[in-house]
This record gives structure tokens, C-alpha cells and sequence, in this order.
């Protein structure tokens, strides 16, 4: 597979998720019930509208952080380069058709398929592997012979410190066209790391010198780099992120979103661009 040489980009800033929960003060039990023995109905419907304030705000908080436009981040302390996230399911879709090439990319299924998705993924995203154990085989096996699946590299490696490795292991494993069953391994493990990346190697009964010197000598980097490269050109902010036939679909979405975007694209019910 030809190297292609990377960009220079700027390191890839992670998302910083911000949670807000509920602060629950305990009293002194003697203190509580002093209080509640002098507590005057003034003193109540007082308590009551601060209350009755401070719900308003929480809600409005959820409200508009839920409804949030589909594809950003959700940050604080927003840094200024480009913001990527591990994206759970709920995200809402956008049917814009992108042209995503597909050149020197590993895939899976029929080269004619209908219908081609190509995915953006990260093998340490817990929604990736998410996505990977719930929803891959039954795709697949749901539309036998009519989807060609293409991975693509996305590594966000300022939080996922093995992402890199793992994926210039599943190249290096596809040297010895051993690129899907490496794949799988790696989407099942509870652990990345060099010794993983080797035993898996050695399972496959892979050449083990070619195998360790194409890790070693970072055969495969440029190219990953490269796909990761186009996947921020393409505005992409979250893994994993698919490309149905060019429409986004961000997230571990359940089956039954891509099944629905399947089949209105088998229907001729999107515009062609």
C-alpha cells in the first residue's frame, strides 16, 4: 500500500466533558431538627422561590445543552485548535451528501455494493468498540451483499495514547493480509500496548520479524496520519462518524438508524448531492 505524506496539522485538542451534579449538604442532625422546629411559612415559601429558581435554571441548562447542533462538542474552557469527542448515540443526524474517497482504505464487502459507508473510527473509543460489538455483524448481515464497509483511521491520541499503536498494528497486520481478523482482535481487547499488539500477531501466525520491524519503524504512520488529516478537512469532530454513501451519521448509533438511512437510500429518497 503506498505511503501517503502527512499534513502538518495542529495536535488534535480532546473535548472536555463538563458534568453538573447535584450537591447534597448533610446538617447536624441536633441543627436540623432546631430548625425545623422554628421554621416560620415565611421562612418556607422564601425557601420555596429559590428553589423554584434555581430548578428553572438546571432545566434551561439540560434543555439547551440537550438540543445542542448535531456534530459539537459540548466543552469548557473551549481551546481554540480543532475539538474532537468520543460521540455517544444521542446526536441528532445530518443528511448532507460529502464526496469521501475511498483509495488505499481497507474494506469489507462487495466492491459494487449499493451502498458504501465508510467509517471514521479510533480502535481505544469505547463508542467505537461500542458501535463495533452491537451493531458491525448485524449491518452487515442485514443487507448481505449490498454494503461495502471502509475504516478509516481517526486516532485522537491527545487522549487516547494507544490509538496510534493500535492502528499502525492493523496495518501492519494487513501486510500479511491479516487486516480484518487484527481488527476484530483489537475491537474485543481490554488492553493496547506493544505486548498485546505481538501476542495478537503471534495468533494469527503472522511473520513475527515483519510483523515487530513494520511496528517498529512506524511503517504506517503517514497514512494514518493522512486519513486522520482528512477527516478534520471533512469538519469531523467526534468517533465514530460514517459516511453513507456520503451522508454523515455521527455517533454509536443503534441499527436502527443506519437501517433507516439504508433503506431511503436504496429507495432513491435522497437527493443525489
Amino acid at each position: 500500500m503506498p505511503l501517503m505524506p502527512p499534513r502538518k496539522k495542529q495536535p488534535i485538542a480532546p473535548a472536555i466533558e463538563q458534568t453538573i451534579e447535584p450537591v447534597i449538604e448533610l446538617e447536624d442532625p441536633a441543627a436540623l431538627q432546631e430548625d425545623t422546629i422554628t421554621f416560620k411559612r415565611s421562612h418556607f415559601y422564601s425557601a420555596l422561590t429559590v428553589l423554584a429558581f434555581a430548578s428553572g435554571v438546571l432545566l434551561g441548562y439540560v434543555v439547551w445543552g440537550v438540543n445542542s447542533p448535531a456534530g459539537t462538542a459540548q466543552t469548557a474552557n473551549q481551546p481554540s485548535g480543532p475539538v474532537v469527542a468520543e460521540a455517544p448515540a444521542a446526536q441528532e443526524q445530518e443528511f448532507r451528501r460529502y464526496d469521501i474517497p475511498t483509495e488505499n482504505s481497507y474494506a469489507i464487502g462487495p466492491a459494487d455494493a449499493p451502498i458504501t459507508i465508510v467509517e471514521f473510527s479510533d480502535y481505544q473509543c469505547p463508542y467505537c468498540r461500542r458501535w463495533h460489538d452491537e451493531v458491525y455483524e448485524p449491518l452487515l448481515a442485514a443487507y448481505a451483499g449490498q454494503v461495502r464497509l471502509v475504516y478509516r483511521h481517526f486516532p485522537l491520541t491527545a487522549i487516547h495514547p494507544d490509538a496510534m499503536s493500535a492502528a499502525e498494528a492493523a496495518m501492519c497486520a494487513g501486510e500479511q493480509d491479516a487486516y480484518w481478523l487484527y481488527h476484530e482482535k483489537l475491537f474485543s481487547s481490554e488492553s493496547l500496548g506493544n505486548s498485546t499488539y505481538m501476542q495478537y500477531a503471534q495468533d494469527l501466525k503472522l511473520n513475527m520479524n515483519t510483523f515487530e520491524a513494520c511496528l517498529n519503524d512506524h511503517k504506517y504512520q503517514a497514512v494514518i496520519e493522512a486519513d486522520s488529516n482528512a477527516a478534520i478537512d471533512l469538519g469531523i469532530n467526534a468517533t465514530p462518524t460514517f459516511f453513507i454513501n456520503g451522508i454523515r451519521v455521527v455517533g454509536a448509533q443503534p441499527l436502527g438508524v443506519f437501517q433507516q438511512v439504508i433503506d431511503k437510500e436504496l429507495a432513491g429518497e435522497f437527493p443525489d448531492n
